[in-house]
């Protein structure tokens, strides 16, 4: 069946791409990111310093939070469990609107 797809010419001006989202609609994960981005700099010192790295995957979405070294325990909390509920609330905003999260900090 894929070879009949290849093979088959749609149209010469209908320009077919792996992209299905429209260009300027917001994707998923940005929503996500906000929330992430929002949480973080309400708990950090040095808000200038906080960085998000969204890398979308056909697996999921990961969120690398980079924030000053000095801000990486309040964000990480005591036992881990500050991040545990930021992940925990990406996630379940990511369920909500049909993509997988994972939250990484980079001191």
């Amino acid at each position: 069946m894929a070879d009949i797809l290849t093979d088959e010419v749609i149209s010469d001006d209908v320009e077919v791409t792996d992209d299905f989202v429209e260009e300027g609609a917001p994707l998923p994960s940005d929503q996500v990111a906000d929330l992430v981005e929002l949480v973080v700099c309400g708990l950090v010192d040095d808000v200038d310093a906080v960085t998000l790295d969204v890398t979308d995957g056909a697996g999921g979405t990961l969120i690398e939070v980079s924030c000053a070294e000095a801000d990486a325990g309040k964000v990480i909390g005591r036992r881990g469990r500050t991040i545990k509920a930021i992940r925990t609330i990406a996630r379940a905003l990511g369920q909500r609107v049909g993509t997988s999260v994972e939250v990484e900090v980079l001191g």
